[in-house]
């Protein structure tokens, strides 16, 4: 039965934050809102997770998982990025965007594109979101709560938690939540190109 956290979205409460990121540690994948919709997620370190991940979105392994990054220098860890990028992205960031880059050495083969070696990346500007991820001192594997047979994420904690209460391992709620994933960008050549227009701007990538 997944564990419910019904957490203050300007003010996350810390014993809140702490008890997720224990769960985490402890191999879980939760789901969260953000500042785009609902995501699913579980610790870099959590190879299981990815995979139940995967297999809850319905997707194999060359669909783009996404690593949560607390902000642009945990990203620069992660993702190789040209001068154009790194300025482009930092001027966006935080947001509604996830940016597929080069993976570097740091993200396990297994969560990047099997062909591309390239990772999706994102700096939410949500307050949970940060306070969990200083928190965890790492980054998140994470993706869009988009379930096989839906057409839209899913936007309400417990719905959610009835939906999937024997599957995932906890659900957070932070009240409203948006409705639109995030618009996606791929930077892997060197230059913008635009995968999905979502809840952020779409025209400065354009």
């Amino acid at each position: 039965m997944a564990r419910y956290f019904d957490v203050h979205p300007q003010d996350p409460q810390p014993h809140s934050i702490t008890q997720i990121a224990a769960q985490l540690r402890d191999d879980a994948v939760i789901a969260y809102p953000t500042d785009s919709c609902y995501a699913l997620g579980c610790r870099l370190d959590n190879p299981a997770g990815g995979e139940r991940i995967r297999r809850l979105r319905g997707v194999d392994d060359s669909h783009h998982l996404t690593l949560v990054c607390a902000d642009f220098a945990q990203l620069g860890q992660l993702v190789q990025l040209n001068n154009a990028a790194f300025r482009a992205i930092k001027a966006a960031t935080p947001g509604p965007y996830t940016f597929i880059l080069p993976a570097t050495r740091e993200v396990p083969r297994r969560l990047s594109h099997p062909k591309k070696r390239t990772v999706g990346v994102r700096i939410p500007d949500h307050a949970f979101w940060l306070a969990l991820l200083r928190e965890l001192g790492e980054p998140l594997v994470s993706s869009t709560l988009l379930l096989p047979d839906d057409d839209e994420p899913m936007t309400d904690g417990w719905q959610i938690k009835e939906a999937l209460d024997h599957i995932i391992d906890a659900v957070v709620d932070a009240g409203d939540c948006g409705k639109e994933p995030t618009t996606v960008v791929d930077w892997s050549e060197g230059y913008p190109v635009l995968v999905r227009e979502g809840a952020g701007d779409p025209a400065r990538f354009r």
